[in-house]
């Protein structure tokens, strides 16, 4: 079950990242929620590249995910902390809605069966 996981949350991944830089490059000023603007100039570790609040979630979720604390120290510091909380919950979200289409079951069905919870 853990692969499965963990080959829905690489598709996921890619599909964020790509749509992400994106969106980052096109904007010239940025906004707050994307990681761009002032409040996020210096907060990008290379080179002083910014980084927007989906490259934040899914590199703070993989870091957790192979407790890598020195991953998730710089990821969380790539965007504001109410930035990062959104994009990690738009990332499980889409994460159980792939998974729960690969399975052909409900989203809820397959959230409560990652968490280890009964079905309800």
């Amino acid at each position: 079950m853990v692969d499965e996981v963990r080959r829905t949350w690489e598709r996921v991944l890619g599909a964020v990242r790509a749509p992400a830089r994106t969106r980052g490059e096109r904007s010239a000023g940025g906004s707050r929620i994307f990681g761009g603007g002032k409040a996020a100039e210096g907060r990008g570790s290379r080179g002083g590249r910014r980084h927007n609040l989906f490259e934040a979630a899914a590199a703070y979720v993989s870091a957790c995910a192979e407790d890598d604390q020195d991953g998730i120290e710089e990821a969380a510091g790539w965007v504001s902390p109410e930035a990062l909380s959104f994009g990690v919950n738009e990332l499980a979200c889409r994460a159980v809605i792939a998974l729960a289409r690969e399975r052909d079951e409900s989203p809820r069905a397959v959230a409560r069966a990652l968490l280890g919870l009964p079905a309800a």
